[in-house]
């Protein structure tokens, strides 16, 4: 009997997930799936957690010595630094296109603005997100260049800040370079050897995908019992999802064309990844699955994807600035009309371009972003709580969807770049009991 494939294993258990949310819903057991069910998925997103820092450290490390040319390193920036900037830039002329063109927040009655008011503007998450927005505002011009640089590397590990941890594996990936073949060899085979090691984590990790994802779906659908206020921005959400649709159909268009690959054979190969991040909502969680699922199934080398993804998950939000700039236009049309201007969506366009590179891969990190692109067009102080309430109930089901966006994205930018490159070949793939025959 053909086993069944992981991504239809993933998909069954985000199936029953949302059901038994439903039933667990219907029957008061919300506090049965928090306290015996919730865990699980919790597990398994700091298992992924854990191990995506010994993953960038490895790959890239490896994957730059591997290039024997600094020269390389710099191509390799500057075109993956260019397709994400484009991309971004056509993700967000999509979203701005689409809410302009439906107006989803004109006409919204006004008892329903009060009742989404009344029960979001205090809450604790749209006030959490208010805090840190006004923190990342206070930070200086330059303060997101400063933070690339560590002081203490372990601890840059400790609170897993991507960027940083990026910088100290290109610093001693040229390093190696700089030293010398013979005496940077020992070091390169460690990490070889560690490259290995936690890509063989993954596969059995990815084991227990399938319950996991049940966990989290379950988790997710506890949450949502108003139907009500839900219904009532439907139309919102389906300009987001449309604008992401057609934001996957521009990656399949990338990939056709200049990937010279079958759509449906790239999606197929890395639905694992994309399911993954549907349900945790963290492009940073998904990494060394989006990894394992580039290199191994799509063909991508080492080298490129050592950089590439990483790169892309710090720094590459296709999806969550396409978000932005429908939400931003989206409160506008239902709170202050008079800032529709040209020139406030030009502002928009800028603003949620550079917003989505120091946007954290995390879940609703999207949503702190939003409140500085909302401020730099002058959006009013005092209405900004009422804005963030407006969207608040439908965020969480709409961050998993724009996260997808964001890993396909940086899928399809590492296929590009590699094909540029000559660094695209056959895929091998590797199952978690490739040795096991041996060692059993």
């Amino acid at each position: 009997m053909k086993k069944l494939a992981l991504h239809w294993k993933i998909i069954i258990g985000m199936i029953l997930g949302i059901i038994f949310g439903f039933i667990m819903n219907a029957y008061n057991g919300q506090k049965f799936v928090t306290d015996w069910v919730a865990p699980f998925g919790t597990i398994f997103i700091n298992l992924l957690k854990l191990i995506a820092v010994p993953l960038i450290l490895a790959s890239l490390i490896k994957g730059i010595s591997d290039l024997k040319d600094i020269s390389k390193i710099r191509d390799m920036g500057l075109r993956t630094i260019g397709i994400y900037i484009a991309t971004t830039l056509v993700a967000i002329v999509i979203g701005l296109s689409i809410v302009n063109l439906v107006k989803p927040g004109t006409g919204m009655p006004q008892d329903t603005i009060e009742k989404i008011k009344l029960k979001y503007e205090n809450d604790a998450g749209v006030t959490d997100k208010l805090m840190k927005a006004s923190a990342q505002k206070d930070a200086g011009p330059l303060q997101a260049l400063v933070d690339i640089f560590p002081s203490n590397i372990f601890q840059s590990m400790a609170d897993a800040s991507m960027l940083q941890v990026i910088f100290f594996a290109l610093f001693v990936g040229i390093c190696l370079l700089l030293i010398g073949e013979k005496k940077a060899k020992p070091m390169i085979d460690i990490f070889d050897s560690l490259n290995e090691v936690v890509m063989k984590m993954v596969d059995l990790i990815m084991l227990f995908a399938p319950y996991a994802v049940f966990a989290l779906m379950a988790n997710v659908i506890i949450a949502f019992d108003d139907t009500t206020i839900l219904a009532k921005l439907l139309q919102y959400a389906f300009c987001v999802v449309g604008g992401l649709l057609l934001m996957i159909g521009f990656y399949m268009m990338l990939v056709k064309i200049y990937g010279k690959k079958s759509p449906m054979w790239f999606l197929n190969k890395i639905s694992p990844a994309q399911l993954l991040a549907f349900s945790t909502s963290s492009s940073a969680a998904t990494l060394p699955v989006t990894m394992e699922r580039v290199e191994e199934h799509l063909g991508v080398d080492k080298e490129v994807s050592g950089f590439v993804l990483p790169v892309g998950a710090t720094v590459n939000m296709d999806g969550t600035s396409l978000y932005q700039g429908i939400a931003a236009v989206f409160i506008m049309q239902v709170i202050w009309p008079e800032g529709l201007t040209f020139s406030n969506q030009l502002v928009i366009i800028l603003t949620a371009l550079l917003a989505s590179i120091g946007s954290a891969a995390v879940p609703s990190a999207g949503m702190v972003m939003l409140v500085i692109v909302l401020e730099s067009i002058g959006f009013p102080p005092e209405l900004l709580p009422i804005g963030l309430a407006l969207i608040f109930a439908v965020d969480r089901p709409l961050d998993m969807c724009r996260t997808v966006v964001n890993v396909t994205g940086d899928a399809t930018v590492s296929m590009l770049v590699a094909k540029s490159l000559g660094k695209l070949h056959d895929p091998k793939p590797k199952e978690w009991d490739d040795n096991y025959e041996a060692v059993k």
